[in-house]
């Protein structure tokens, strides 16, 4: 079983930038693949971002393509989201989340295990 604690969520004007942060528990975090999810009010959660393993292969929903950046350090057992260029429609709670097994997560349904979230709120 994994622990994911997320970090650095916050409220931002649009155009601003925010870095999230995720650790994870276990001595087998660099064995799977990572990513990022979130959850807007009335809406499903949906897919943002995934790493592979090794940091070498990512996936972006076209939303945040070229905004946003996901990396890992697997020496740290934590993966980052650097945000940039936000919009109020990024406003969601975004949830760190670890693949159940799938080794290019394209898809929240990729992954098995989601953190508690951190809110992200970017204002007008």
């Amino acid at each position: 079983q994994v622990h994911l604690v997320e970090s650095g969520g916050g409220l931002v004007q649009a155009g601003g930038s925010l870095r999230l942060s995720c650790a994870a528990s276990g001595r087998t975090f660099s064995n799977y693949a990572m990513g990022w999810s979130r959850q807007a009010p009335g809406k499903e959660r949906e897919f943002v971002a995934s790493i592979s393993w090794g940091g070498v292969t990512t996936y972006y929903a076209d939303s945040v393509k070229g905004r946003f950046t996901i990396s890992r350090d697997n020496a740290k057992n934590t993966v980052y989201l650097q945000m940039n260029s936000l919009k109020p429609e990024d406003t969601a709670v975004y949830y760190c989340a670890r693949s159940w097994g799938v080794r290019y997560p394209t898809l929240d349904t990729d992954f098995g295990s989601w953190g508690q979230g951190t809110q992200v709120t970017v204002s007008s």
